[in-house]
C-alpha cells in the first residue's frame, strides 16, 4: 500500500534538488545523504553550472595535452629510442590504448561504490602523474633504453628490464585514464539541472565544448611539445606535459568548492549481475500472476517503470513468496529478488549496444592513423622549405584541428542560421551524424591507401627508406581522421549519456570507453592476422617490419575500407532504429504509472 506520507516527502525532496540543480537556490547533493564536506555552505553562489564547469574544462584541458601529448609522438619514441619494428610498435601502442580504456569499467565501479567521481578524478590524475614522470626518467637515462641503431637493419632490442620499466610508466598511465575517462564527462553533466528545458539545452553544448576547449589547447600546445620532443629534447618534452598534468591536478582541486558533487550510490554494474542471476534462478517462473518487486514506482524522475522489451529479464523482481522480503519490506537477498528500476537499468543498456557496435567499427579506422599513418609520416620526406623539418607526431594535430574547425562550426554558425531561418535550432541527428562519421572513416580508408601507394612508389624509384614524397601529402587522411571523432564520437558520447537515466552517466563514460578499448584490440588482432596470412609464401606481407617499403600497405586500408562498407550496411538496416527505440523507451517507461501486470507496492 501507498504511504501518502512517506510519497509528500519525497515529492518535496525532488522538487528541493530540481530548484538547485540549476543553480538557482543552495545546493544540490544526492538524494539520500547531506550535503559533502566540499561544499562551502557559506558560499554566496550556489554550486553548479558553468561557473563548476570552467574548472572542469580547464582541468580536462591540461590533463589531455598531458596525455595526448605524450600519445602523439608514442609511437616515434617507441620506433626510434626503443627499436621496435612496425608489428611490435602496433601492438604495443594498441595494447595500452586498449589497457587504457578498458579500465574505465573498474574506474566506474570504484566510482559509483566507493569514492564517488571528484575522488576517483582526483586519484586517476595522480596516477597518471606517476606515469608520465616514470616516462620522463625513461627519456632522461640513456640506461633504460637500447642503445641507438646504426643503420635501420642494424638495431639492438631493448633488454626485458628496460621494457618492464617502460611497461610500468605505461600501467600507471592506463590505471589514471580508468579513474579520469568515465568520470570527467558524467562530473561535468552533474553540474546541469537536465529535467529543465535549459539545462538540456546547456548540456548538448558542453559535450561538443568539451571537445573543443581542451582540442583547440592541444593544437597550440602540442604543436611546440611534439616539436620539442622529436627536434630538441625528449627530456624537455616529456618534462612539459608532466608539468601540465600538475597545474591540471591543481586547478581541479582549486574549483572544488563550486561543485556538484554527489556521493556513490552502489554501482550499476552490479546491479547488472544481481538482475542477470536473479532472472537465471528464476527461469522457470512465468510473468502472469506474480507480483513484481517495485519500491519506487510511485516516484517521478528519472525513476523507471517495466517496459515490454526483453521480458525475460523482468523474472528478476517476481516476488516468489512474501518470505522473500524482511521486515522493512526489502529483499533478504539481492542476488534472488531484484527491483524493475535494476531490471530496466539493464534493459537500457542491452538496448544501445546496436549503436555502440557500429561505433566501434568507426573508431578501428580512426585509431589507425595514430599509429600505422605514424609510421607511413616517418618514411616520408619530412623537410619544408629550405630546412624546417615536420615531426611526423604533429600530422596527428591536423585531425584535432578538422575536429575543433568543424565544431566552432558547427555551434557559431550553423545552430545559429537554421534558428536564424526558421525559428528553431536544427541539430544533425544523432543517426545522422553517425552515419556521417562511418562515410568518412571508408573515405579515410581509401585515401590512405591512394596515398601510401604513392608513396611507396616514390621511395622505391629512388632506392630510398625515406620516400621523397612530402609529408605534408598524408594530410588529407589525417584530416578525414578527426572528422571522424567529429561525428561519430562525439555522437556516440552524446547518445550513450542522454539515453541512460542519469544514476548511470558513469556507466555511459565508461562504455563509450570501453568501446575504444575494443576498436585497439580489434585493430592489434587485425594487423596480426593480416600480417601472418599475407607473408606465407615469400610473398611481400601487406605490413609489418623495420621498412613500409617493402610491404602493400595500401592492401589492407582497402580491407579496412570493406569492413567499413559493411559497418555502413549494419547501421541502416538494423542499428539505427534502436536510436529511436531508445528514446520511445525511455519517454515510455518514465510516463508509466499502471502496468498490465500487477506490480506489489512496498512501502
Amino acid at each position: 500500500m501507498k504511504l501518502q506520507e512517506k510519497e509528500k516527502g519525497r515529492k518535496g525532496k525532488n522538487l528541493t534538488e530540481k530548484d538547485m540543480a540549476d543553480g538557482s537556490s543552495s545546493s544540490l547533493v544526492d538524494q539520500n545523504s547531506q550535503s559533502p564536506p566540499y561544499l562551502s555552505p557559506s558560499s554566496e553562489k550556489a554550486p553548479g553550472g558553468w561557473r563548476a564547469v570552467k574548472y572542469i574544462l580547464a582541468n580536462e584541458t591540461f590533463e589531455k595535452l598531458a596525455s595526448m601529448s605524450l600519445i602523439a609522438n608514442m609511437t616515434v619514441y617507441l620506433k626510434t629510442k626503443y627499436n621496435m619494428d612496425g608489428i611490435l610498435v602496433v601492438n604495443v601502442i594498441n595494447i595500452w590504448s586498449g589497457c587504457s580504456n578498458i579500465t574505465s569499467i573498474g574506474g566506474a565501479l570504484v566510482s559509483d561504490t566507493f569514492l564517488g567521481r571528484f575522488l576517483t578524478l582526483l586519484f586517476g590524475s595522480i596516477s597518471s602523474l606517476l606515469g608520465m614522470a616514470t616516462m620522463t626518467v625513461t627519456a632522461g637515462v640513456p640506461k633504460l633504453r637500447p642503445p641507438t641503431c646504426i643503420d635501420e637493419g642494424n638495431c639492438i632490442e631493448p633488454k626485458s628490464w628496460q621494457m618492464g620499466i617502460l611497461f610500468a610508466g605505461l600501467a600507471f598511465m592506463a590505471i589514471g585514464a580508468g579513474g579520469i575517462r568515465p568520470c570527467n564527462i558524467a562530473f561535468g553533466a552533474d553540474q546541469f539541472d537536465t529535467t529543465t528545458k535549459k539545462g538540456k539545452a546547456q548540456l548538448e553544448s558542453f559535450f561538443n565544448w568539451w571537445y573543443f576547449t581542451f582540442t583547440l589547447a592541444l593544437v597550440i600546445a602540442l604543436t611546440g611539445v611534439v616539436y620539442i620532443q622529436t627536434n630538441i629534447s625528449w627530456i624537455i618534452g616529456f618534462a612539459i606535459p608532466t608539468g601540465c598534468l600538475f597545474v591540471s591536478i591543481m586547478i581541479f582541486i582549486i574549483g572544488h568548492h563550486t561543485y556538484i558533487i554527489m556521493k556513490p550510490q552502489g554501482s550499476v554494474f552490479v546491479d547488472m549481475v544481481k538482475v542477470i542471476t536473479a532472472a537465471i534462478r528464476k527461469c522457470n517462473l512465468t510473468a502472469s500472476g506474480h507480483f513484481f518487486y517495485d519500491p519506487d514506482h510511485h516516484e517521478s524522475g528519472s525513476k523507471l517503470s517495466s517496459t515490454k522489451r526483453f521480458s525475460c529479464l523482468d523474472k528478476a523482481a517476481i516476488i516468489v513468496d512474501q518470505s522473500e522480503l524482511d521486515d522493512q519490506g526489502k529483499p533478504k537477498n539481492e542476488w534472488r529478488l531484484c527491483s524493475i528500476q535494476q531490471v530496466e537499468n539493464l534493459k537500457m543498456l542491452i538496448g544501445i549496444m546496436p549503436v555502440w557496435i557500429a561505433g566501434i567499427g568507426c573508431f578501428i579506422t580512426m585509431d589507425q592513423q595514430g599509429t600505422i599513418g605514424i609510421l607511413q609520416a616517418i618514411q616520408t620526406t619530412k623537410t619544408v622549405g629550405s630546412s624546417f623539418q615536420v615531426p611526423p607526431g604533429w600530422m596527428g594535430l591536423s585531425s584535432m584541428i578538422a575536429l575543433a574547425i568543424w565544431i566552432f562550426i558547427y555551434e557559431q554558425f550553423w545552430v545559429p542560421q537554421t534558428r536564424r531561418i526558421t525559428g528553431k535550432a536544427k541539430r544533425l541527428s544523432i543517426t545522422q551524424r553517425i552515419n556521417i562519421g562511418i562515410v568518412i572513416a571508408i573515405a579515410c580508408s581509401l585515401v590512405a591507401a591512394a596515398i601510401e601507394k604513392q608513396r611507396r612508389t616514390a621511395a622505391l624509384k629512388q632506392g630510398s627508406f625515406e620516400s621523397p614524397m612530402s609529408i605534408l601529402l598524408l594530410l588529407p587522411q589525417f584530416v578525414l581522421s578527426g572528422l571522424i571523432e567529429a561525428f561519430a564520437a562525439v555522437a556516440l558520447m552524446e547518445f550513450l549519456t542522454t539515453q541512460l537515466p542519469e544514476s548511470m552517466r558513469t556507466v555511459a563514460g565508461a562504455i563509450f570507453f570501453v568501446s575504444l578499448s575494443l576498436a585497439s584490440y580489434l585493430n592489434s588482432i587485425l594487423v596480426n592476422i593480416v600480417y601472418k596470412m599475407t607473408r606465407k609464401g615469400g610473398k611481400s606481407p601487406w605490413l609489418g617490419g623495420q621498412d613500409l617499403n617493402k610491404d602493400k600497405l595500401e592492401n589492407f586500408y582497402y580491407l579496412v575500407a570493406g569492413i567499413g562498407a559493411l559497418n555502413l550496411l549494419y547501421f541502416n538496416l538494423y542499428a539505427r532504429r534502436f536510436v529511436t527505440n531508445a528514446r520511445t523507451d525511455k519517454k515510455e517507461s518514465e510516463g508509466q504509472k499502471n502496468n498490465e501486470e500487477q506490480i506489489l507496492d512496498v512501502a
